[in-house]
């Protein structure tokens, strides 16, 4: 069940994050609700990650079907020649 949430923010960040959901295709619900998610998930710690990197998570999103080994795999081959 989706809910109506009214957040208040600068203008200027409003703008970016439009442009920011329209160059990813995504809608600002979207991206806020995926940074939520991200922010409560209470089974993932992040303390070891890099600031940097922790602002990137929840930003890529991945097909249900994505194969992390077989992807690994493809990428060592062409890389290595296995």
């Amino acid at each position: 069940m989706n809910t109506k949430l009214t957040l208040s923010l600068e203008k200027e960040v409003i703008e970016q994050a439009k442009s920011y959901a329209k160059k990813t295709g995504r809608s600002l619900s979207e991206l806020v609700e995926s940074y939520f998610k991200n922010l409560t998930e209470k089974e993932q710690t992040y303390d070891d990650i890099h600031p940097k990197v922790k602002k990137l998570i929840g930003i890529v999103t991945l097909p249900d079907d994505f194969d992390e080994e077989k992807v690994k795999e493809e990428h060592y081959r062409e890389k290595y020649g296995l």
